[in-house]
């Protein structure tokens, strides 16, 4: 399709994507929407006509970046149309003054920046926010690392976290069919992808809007494909954990040990504050009756230090259950009050601006008895057998970055991989040799 116009013509697009996976697999569903309205899309910035900021908006420093990217976008490009999207423009279409964005569109329905680049050939600065309009996208194009791509089983989140603006950005869950998402699935697969990452809000939540908690049916209709490949399922609820998966996993290897549960804190009274339901004691059970049934699960959590009213004693339990729960890995992030939701009307006082600041200067103490927890469990794989897939070779080495079981892509460490010829998307069953800080080190056993 030509786009012309007497004052500017848009046929080449190029993308930022900034944020979390549920973001990419947006861009994804973006490119193959441009494509399909005959756009050209183009990893080459300078080459493209418009760029677009697939932005993230869920805290204070992704707000910040998202904006700062639009800005040196601008100032690199100014002939060029910059379109910000994504979540940071769903939430602030209307009220944020962005002078470096040409165009703002949301997300809730991705036709929006389709809209706006048309817009965009003539004058003005468009800015369209559509409502919900759920439907079954498809991809073409995948930006993750070679061998592994992300599915988004659900969009949208009811958990309602009293810090938390994802309800205001994404809106209520829903939930997508089983048998579109397994079609999916086997489209991935026979395109030689690997590595299957299950995404939402919270996977936990999956066919909640349909009055069933259906995550345990998926995995139980996954596990009826045949072939070799990988399921990591990434972000579930701790408070609405549904533990009929674990039969299933223990039953399908294909199905990793790996649990993605953002706990976010270990004081009651603070959890209660947030609008959460579990206590350390009741999350650290369920750790246990996770470990007892796949003695070989790893976990990942988050979390979120400087909630009003925090106090040492606060995040002393936090220190406590970091030890008592052995997490793998292990992100901590500074509360930021966010507009509109519930906690944003006690985070101004001064003594919750004081828990923020003590939490910040507390945060690389706990980081670094993370680390420790880390490097123990990490050395205990050393000398044993891992599955590896390759994420990239090293140039002009004879080695690459892989990733086993226990690393979900991007945001754990990797495997430093010896060998000759290795290549993006290859399995290889390795001996783990050596564990260096939080990265390990292996030798091909069979190539």
């Amino acid at each position: 399709m030509t786009h012309d116009n007497n004052s500017f013509s848009i046929h080449a697009v190029s993308i930022v994507n900034l944020g979390c996976a549920k973001n990419q697999v947006d861009a994804e569903y973006l490119i193959r929407l441009l494509e399909d309205e005959g756009y050209a899309y183009t990893e080459d910035q300078s080459a493209a006509d418009a760029i677009i900021v697939n932005s993230c908006g869920f805290i204070q420093p992704a707000k910040e970046e998202s904006i700062s990217v639009t800005m040196e976008l601008k100032a690199r490009y100014p002939e060029k149309k910059i379109v910000l999207a994504g979540c940071l423009a769903q939430r602030y279409a209307h009220t944020m003054a962005l002078p470096e964005a040409d165009a703002v569109a949301g997300n809730r329905d991705l036709q929006a920046v389709i809209r706006v680049l048309g817009e965009l050939e003539e004058d003005g600065r468009p800015v369209l926010v559509l409502p919900d309009a759920p439907r079954e996208l498809r991809r073409n194009l995948l930006l993750s690392s070679k061998g592994t791509a992300y599915v988004k089983i659900a969009e949208g989140c009811d958990n309602r976290c009293s810090y938390c603006a994802i309800p205001l950005i994404r809106g209520p869950v829903v939930s997508r069919r089983i048998e579109d998402i397994l079609e999916e699935i086997e489209e991935l697969l026979s395109r030689g992808i690997f590595e299957i990452n299950l995404v939402a809000q919270d996977l936990a939540s999956f066919g909640r809007d349909r009055g069933a908690q259906e995550l345990p049916e998926l995995l139980r209709r996954i596990s009826s494909l045949s072939g070799d490949f990988w399921v990591r399922l990434l972000y579930i609820h701790p408070d609405r954990f549904p533990e009929e998966i674990l039969p299933v996993m223990k039953a399908d290897s294909r199905i990793l040990p790996y649990f993605d549960i953002p706990f976010q804190h270990a004081s009651e009274d603070i959890l209660r504050r947030m609008g959460r339901r579990g206590t350390a004691d009741t999350y650290l059970e369920l750790i246990a009756r996770i470990r007892k049934l796949l003695p070989e699960a790893v976990f990942r959590t988050t979390i979120l230090l400087g909630f009003p009213g925090e106090t040492r004693r606060h995040r002393r339990e936090v220190e406590d259950f970091l030890k008592a729960g052995r997490f793998l890995w292990a992100g901590f992030f500074i509360y930021s009050p966010e507009e509109d939701t519930p906690a944003a009307g006690y985070a101004g006082t001064p003594r919750a601006r004081w828990s923020r600041f003590r939490a910040a200067a507390r945060k690389p103490r706990l980081e670094a008895l993370q680390m420790e927890i880390s490097r123990a469990i990490l050395s205990g794989f050393v000398k044993k057998p891992m599955r590896l897939l390759v994420d990239e070779p090293v140039q002009g080495e004879e080695l690459a970055l892989a990733r086993g079981y226990i690393h979900a892509p991007e945001v754990d460490g990797s495997v430093v991989l010896h060998g000759e010829g290795l290549t993006a998307g290859d399995l290889t069953e390795a001996q783990i040799i050596a564990c260096n800080g939080i990265d390990l080190e292996a030798l091909p056993l069979l190539r």
